[in-house]
């Protein structure tokens, strides 16, 4: 069996200092990126968001290894707020030289059911925090990265932001909007050599996850989809943004890079096109049950059956 990166590579970020934005609990991408950057040499800052999560972030941060690890709060919404952690954080390490976003949210009333039903106060919250807050934590760090000599900046996304996933609604506009931001970024910050990328991953069990109808379901589905044919965990995210943290993707930038076992390459549903046409659906074309497939990849079996696009003889 191959071994762990961490058994493989060492140093990589080593003297780096980096900001990880969004770390809520043990089980969060976000920490496990903090954790791998730590322990490849980075110096790293958390931030928190109310006294809630105060408490689990402290603790986390005390277990890295490259300490003192500063915690500073971190409203998204509150721009004086993220001027002081910000400069905060910069003055603790020294500079910044990563930045790592890790914040969504969106009203549970915008999740599930029809998006067509989405609030303009939802719409706009989910965007501002998942979204717009990119481009604010960008503007904030940018002297930071100058002064270093460049930087990297990482986000994380969903397949969402690219097909249309029933329940998912405003937040996959808001990874929509996240996606595009990363690349107008790169434009901007390239010429000081900081580098915008973003993290597609898929379905990782983590607390947040479980707010997201259906989220079962959606997990079940990508393993039994995907060429790999299984999940993935956080750590493989944070393999993957370690990589985009290091000088090893030093001429990758505006990028999406997929961590889904393949998922996001995928067109047909669950079962083969053959055993598609030999099911109990009802009496379709051949064209027109493929169509309904390839539309809706994410569907269960049922779901795909009473699609309006099947309904549709010869697609």
């Amino acid at each position: 069996m191959i071994k762990h990166p961490e058994e493989l590579v060492s140093g990589l970020v080593d003297g780096k200092r980096a900001l990880v934005v969004g770390v809520a609990n043990k089980r969060s991408i976000a920490w496990a990126i903090a954790r791998r950057l730590d322990a490849e040499g980075a110096r790293v800052a958390l931030t928190f968001q109310g006294e809630r999560v105060l408490d689990d972030v402290t603790k986390l941060a005390a277990s890295l290894t490259n300490g003192p690890v500063p915690v500073v709060p971190m409203d998204v919404q509150d721009e004086a707020q993220m001027d002081a952690a910000v400069a905060s954080v910069a003055e603790s390490l020294g500079g910044i030289d990563i930045l790592v976003h890790a914040v969504a949210f969106a009203r549970a009333d915008d999740l599930g059911g029809r998006f067509i039903g989405t609030s303009p106060e939802g719409f706009h919250l989910a965007l501002d925090i998942s979204a717009f807050s990119l481009a604010a934590l960008a503007q904030r760090v940018e002297p930071h990265m100058q002064a270093a000599g460049g930087g990297s900046i990482v986000t994380l996304s969903y397949l969402a932001a690219e097909r249309a996933v029933p329940g998912y609604n405003v937040m996959g506009i808001a990874k929509s909007t996240l996606e595009s931001i990363v690349r107008y970024l790169a434009w901007d910050m390239g010429e000081h050599a900081v580098r915008v990328n973003a993290l597609s991953a898929g379905p990782v069990r983590t607390l947040a996850a479980r707010g997201i109808p259906g989220f079962g379901d959606m997990a079940d589905m990508a393993a039994k989809k995907s060429p790999l044919r299984r999940e993935i965990d956080a750590d493989e995210v944070a393999d993957a943004a370690l990589f985009l943290c290091s000088s090893l993707s030093r001429a990758v930038t505006g990028e999406t890079l997929h961590v889904d076992a393949g998922y996001h390459a995928m067109g047909l549903g669950l079962r083969r096109p053959r055993q598609i046409w030999k099911s109990g659906a009802p009496p379709l074309s051949r064209s027109a049950s493929v169509t309904a497939s390839i539309a809706c990849p994410a569907a269960s079996p049922a779901a795909r059956h009473t699609s309006p696009i099947a309904a549709r003889p010869g697609g």
